[in-house]
């Protein structure tokens, strides 16, 4: 079994054909995963990209944008083993992964969360989904 094992999905109420602008930004990758090394294994355009990821953990990560209904939904793996070993005792070893595991959810839930915000713009709460000419103006 991965020590780090992460699978997160948020709704996005944009059209689909925008989420690729925003995902395959590397200069966005740094600031949202950090001190992680990510190297392009499958460029998906507008449904995602998947990473071998190193660092102080090695494993796969990916993002795939899935159309649904007016919008996407925009899924986060990921699996990974840290690089440091966990402690020995096994009690503290739980602990250790729990908090790693921990660590790289909100890393992906903040992710999915920018995304959202930067595609939805200033999208009415209940209103349509935001489409592509709406989207243009994203930061």
């Amino acid at each position: 079994m991965t020590t780090i094992q992460v699978a997160d999905e948020t709704f996005v109420a944009a059209a689909p054909s925008t989420a690729g602008a925003v995902v395959n930004d590397r200069a966005r990758w740094r600031r949202w995963f950090g001190d992680l090394r990510l190297e392009v294994v499958e460029d998906r355009g507008n449904a995602g990209v998947r990473w071998r990821v190193t660092g102080p953990v090695e494993g796969t990560m990916e993002i795939w944008c899935e159309e649904v209904l007016d919008g996407f939904v925009l899924h986060f793996y990921m699996h990974a083993e840290p690089v440091a070993a966990l402690p020995s005792e096994p009690a503290a070893a739980l602990v250790a992964a729990a908090a790693l595991n921990k660590q790289y959810r909100v890393r992906g839930k903040e992710m999915s969360f920018q995304v959202k915000d930067l595609l939805e713009g200033g999208r009415e709460i209940g209103g349509p989904a935001v489409n592509d000419e709406e989207a243009a103006t994203f930061g």
